[in-house]
């Protein structure tokens, strides 16, 4: 069992992580500060490559290559067989609903009204234009999705179940395991996009209930940008046939019929980058080794900080909803544009993120929000860094 994080013990991995040294970075939901260690796996790859050929590295390296793999899974609580490594969140998403195949008339699909825009455009595209729809599950008080609601919901024409656990407009997470269990019972696909809360927050697929579950790696991670993983219940990969597959993912056999994979490799390419793969198999490892126990705890202390310290500051709204809340703080200033809050802060060394309609439309728009600013905290984040932020925020404020 990792120790818990000390004051001490973060001041030793900010030590390890050349970013902290020169920015002030409160945009660890957009990307995180990746570590020197996770920077010289990329680089020593990438030397292999020029010195010994790229794909003759790739065959030097394979176990390395393929460490990721097993790390995810361990993180996940699943089996390597359910895992394949993406290039990203949104490319690991897109390619497990492409697989559902072809959408009916009359079909369902049921969303978290917090739902990513990304995943809304590739439903759009298919789904919705063969006439199905995108029906949004009501919210509680509290603003998180709300399970009654969905079972209130449920008849044989829904085929989908999407959920977005952690939002990226605000802190607020979402009861994922309710859905889950609702999701088993009537035995519908279920979909999580935990891009936000893997490497934030314990992820256990089989307590989850869920079918997929897709992460990013350059957020809570500290992986490189450009890596993903993507979660696939062994039971429910027969009912996926992938949009696109390769010699890889469905070589030929004799009678030169594809074979697709039996695994959730069926989701990955020929086409591998091996650099930035070893990278995220040394930021899985740095997770696991820290504990996301730890992480959860000490993220959730450093935005409960965070969240009090900008509720004094007047002209400051904090809008985060939940009863759980993540290591995201939204906020706005009254009378300035949430981009140019990002533009100000960014002049004084500090980097926080913006986030408009598109990001998460149904939400925004049910709370009459047309943007907001966001501060994402990691377990790096200092008091001293908070406070560094909030006196930047007294400056514009003033």
């Amino acid at each position: 069992m990792p120790a818990p994080l000390t004051d001490a013990t973060v001041d030793a991995l900010r030590a390890q992580t050349p970013g902290t040294q020169h920015t002030t970075h409160f945009n660890h939901a957009g990307a995180s500060l990746p570590s020197t260690a996770t920077l010289e796996a990329v680089h020593a790859h990438l030397w292999r490559e020029a010195t010994m050929g790229p794909m003759e590295a790739g065959v030097a390296a394979r176990a390395q290559i393929e460490r990721a793999r097993s790390l995810a899974a361990g993180l996940l609580n699943a089996q390597p067989a359910e895992i394949a490594v993406t290039t990203g969140n949104s490319q690991a998403w897109g390619s497990a609903f492409a697989a559902l195949g072809t959408w009916q008339p009359g079909d369902r699909i049921l969303v978290g009204r917090h739902e990513w825009g990304g995943n809304l455009a590739s439903m759009r595209l298919s789904a919705v234009r063969a006439g199905a729809s995108i029906e949004v599950i009501p919210s509680d008080d509290s603003g998180e999705v709300d399970p009654e609601a969905l079972e209130a919901m449920l008849d044989e024409r829904v085929r989908l179940i999407a959920l977005t656990w952690m939002p990226a407009n605000g802190g607020l997470i979402n009861p994922a395991a309710a859905i889950g269990q609702i999701a088993r019972r009537h035995g519908i696909a279920y979909f999580i996009d935990a891009a936000q809360a893997v490497g934030q927050i314990p992820v256990d697929v089989a307590q989850l209930g869920c079918d997929v579950l897709t992460g990013a790696g350059r957020k809570a991670l500290r992986g490189p940008r450009g890596t993903g993983l993507l979660y696939v219940r062994q039971d429910f990969l027969p009912r996926l046939t992938p949009a696109y597959v390769d010699t890889q993912t469905a070589p030929l056999d004799d009678d030169g019929e594809p074979v697709v994979r039996s695994d959730a490799a069926r989701f990955e390419s020929v086409e591998v980058a091996s650099a930035l793969r070893c990278g995220l198999a040394n930021a899985l490892q740095e997770a696991l080794d820290i504990g996301v126990d730890n992480i959860r705890t000490r993220i959730d202390a450093v935005a409960q900080t965070l969240r009090a310290e900008l509720a004094q500051i007047d002209g400051v709204a904090v809008l985060d909803q939940g009863r759980e809340r993540s290591g995201l703080v939204a906020f706005n200033v009254a009378g300035i544009d949430a981009r140019e809050v990002q533009r100000a802060l960014a002049a004084q060394g500090v980097a926080v993120g913006s986030n408009g309609v598109g990001y998460t439309p149904f939400d925004m728009n049910a709370r009459g929000l047309t943007q907001i600013a966001r501060a994402s905290v990691s377990y790096l984040t200092t008091e001293a860094e908070i406070g560094k932020l909030v006196e930047s925020l007294r400056t514009l404020v003033r």
